[in-house]
């Protein structure tokens, strides 16, 4: 999962949705970093990100990568989940458009971000204004994220050409998505992720 998926799975398990998307900016104990809301946001994050890495679908997803795009499969999956959860935004949340939501998560991040890493912050400072969420709905959306993501760190250069793996399995990462995501919606719906 990337950034979308986590905020919108936070909104179901009314969790921190600054801890949700932070979490990948912060190493070690959240609790001994963070409030109470705010760690236990960064701990649903990462146990979203093993519960999905488990997943069969998901594992299955891994195997429609090339063997040389295979390594980085795992990344580019989370931004591909993203994208379809932005494309299909209208069928996972109807009764909140998809500005709407992206919108009211950014008010609710916002005021804390003084308190956050470098890092995060210059994420924030470009992710709502040039409104990524949004755009993630566009498939060649994802080429330039992947090409970002690769320039930014050399030895996930293969991201790049995990793009092709993407064009060419559309279809079927689109099914596999179909299915496992309602799943998740519903544990954090009923609080059990």
């Amino acid at each position: 999962m990337n950034f979308l998926a986590h905020l919108h799975l936070a909104t179901l398990a009314e969790s921190s949705l600054l801890g949700n998307l932070m979490a990948d900016f912060v190493r070690g104990d959240p609790d001994t970093q963070w409030d109470s809301a705010t760690a236990e946001g960064i701990r649903l994050h990462r146990r979203l990100d093993s519960l999905t890495d488990a997943l069969p679908e998901v594992r299955a997803a891994r195997l429609l990568f090339r063997e040389e795009t295979r390594r980085v499969a795992p990344i580019t999956l989370d931004v591909i989940w993203d994208h379809f959860l932005a494309r299909h935004w209208d069928h996972y949340c109807p009764a909140t458009p998809l500005s709407t939501f992206c919108r009211q998560a950014e008010r609710q991040i916002r005021p804390f971000l003084p308190d956050t890493s470098d890092s995060f912050r210059k994420l924030n400072q470009l992710m709502w204004p040039e409104r990524w969420l949004e755009k993630y709905g566009q498939p060649e959306r994802l080429e330039l994220v992947l090409n970002g993501m690769a320039n930014r760190r050399p030895k996930l250069d293969q991201l790049r050409h995990s793009y092709q793996d993407f064009v060419e399995n559309y279809s079927a990462l689109d099914a596999l998505f179909s299915v496992f995501y309602p799943r998740l919606m519903q544990l954090a719906t009923e609080k059990r992720l």
